[in-house]
């Protein structure tokens, strides 16, 4: 009887998954299932796959290397990160409390609020770094808890160990959006949470040419319920979609070790130039969440956010950056910036925005795979013809 495999390094999984899987011709890139139907043999006897919906091959393979790359039991890939937020919800009923980030991404944001006018559940929108706080919503016995760590724009850090707790106790389920982490950074599944959610379209794929997202649950019955749920409103991800996906998967350890590498030096530079008022990186030891994302993450991430001074002209810093691009969205091999109170946070009502942290002179850095130099020179001279 053989031993069970000892588990490898995730860089190991990420470059072995699927290889040689193949059973026609033990193809080394796995190949690319586009068809919607599958034969049956006979009309009893339900094959590995029937019709693309409820599965299909190259799917398949991508949920089981995020399940393993988190270490979950099934893993369920949806249409987008969105859909991956909704997946978890359907699981509430009309009364129950769901915690959640008072500074959460601006359309998870929107999301739970509209969800919650309809009477689908009630939503409380809380700081998690503040313990009074939590004391207060979790007296709510609510039904689950949505984690962002780090926040999304102002990476705040929330103790996940510390809600996990606080959830078991309430019986509640603790869900976290790992996107920003991706699973090579941070395990929460390890530190006791019930789901993992990510969008895909940012680290996992990693080249901004596909939308997707995912779904990983620590437990088998409650993958199979998700899983159902995902099969019967059809917002699983396409087979296309899910190739691309395997295939930036690939370099996730070395993009992200390459791409936080740079963000921390970055976020150095800009936290002691007297044109910017305030930086937001865990990895700075003045964070507040600093001792605490050091224990529970591999590591910083390459996110981060900077608060120009008072008299910074925000049009001009935008307009003088050449390297750094303008845009939403995040995680890919190029450099991106955005105004997170005009462009990702915008569907916040602007009182939301507010209590979150988020003001017009807020900028949101994703770091990409350029030379750090070239980066900083990019800053630099934006910040020149923003403040002088």
């Amino acid at each position: 009887m053989s031993s069970p495999k000892e588990p490898k390094n995730p860089s190991t999984e990420l470059c072995r998954a699927g290889v040689v899987k193949d059973p026609a011709y033990k193809a080394v890139s796995p190949p690319l299932y586009l068809s919607t139907t599958f034969g049956w043999d006979d009309a009893t006897t339900r094959p590995p796959f029937d019709y693309a919906r409820s599965g299909n091959p190259t799917r398949a393979l991508l949920e089981e290397t995020l399940a393993e790359l988190e270490g979950g039991a099934r893993g369920i890939v949806c249409a987008t990160g969105m859909a991956a937020i909704g997946l978890p919800l359907t699981i509430l009923s009309p009364g129950d409390v769901l915690i959640a980030p008072h500074d959460c991404y601006g359309g998870t944001h929107r999301l739970l609020t509209a969800l919650a006018k309809k009477n689908h559940f009630e939503v409380l929108f809380i700081d998690q770094t503040d313990k009074a706080a939590l004391d207060a919503a979790f007296a709510r016995t609510p039904k689950m808890v949505l984690i962002e760590t780090p926040s999304n724009p102002l990476l705040r850090i929330t103790d996940i160990a510390d809600v996990v707790a606080r959830a078991k106790k309430a019986g509640a389920l603790t869900a976290i959006d790992n996107t920003f982490m991706s699973p090579v950074l941070q395990q929460p599944l390890a530190l006791g949470c019930d789901i993992v959610i990510h969008s895909t379209t940012k680290y996992i794929n990693g080249h901004s040419d596909i939308v997707g997202g995912a779904v990983v649950a620590k437990d088998a019955s409650l993958g199979e319920e998700l899983a159902w749920w995902a099969n019967c409103m059809g917002v699983i991800g396409a087979p296309f979609d899910s190739f691309m996906t395997l295939r930036g998967i690939r370099t996730l350890s070395v993009r992200m070790e390459r791409q936080q590498a740079t963000a921390g030096a970055l976020a150095e530079r800009l936290d002691a130039d007297p044109r910017v008022a305030r930086v937001y990186y865990p990895g700075l030891k003045s964070h507040p969440g600093h001792e605490v994302a050091t224990r529970q993450q591999n590591g910083f991430g390459a996110m981060l956010s900077a608060e120009l001074v008072s008299d910074a002209d925000t049009d001009k810093f935008l307009a003088a950056l050449d390297v750094i691009t303008l845009a939403e969205s995040l995680g890919g091999f190029e450099s991106l910036v955005c105004l997170p109170d005009s462009m990702t946070h915008a569907g916040m009502a602007p009182e939301a925005r507010l209590e979150a942290g988020i003001t017009p002179t807020l900028a949101r850095f994703s770091i990409g795979l350029e030379d750090e130099g070239d980066l900083w020179a990019d800053l630099d001279a934006a910040l020149a013809a923003a403040v002088g």
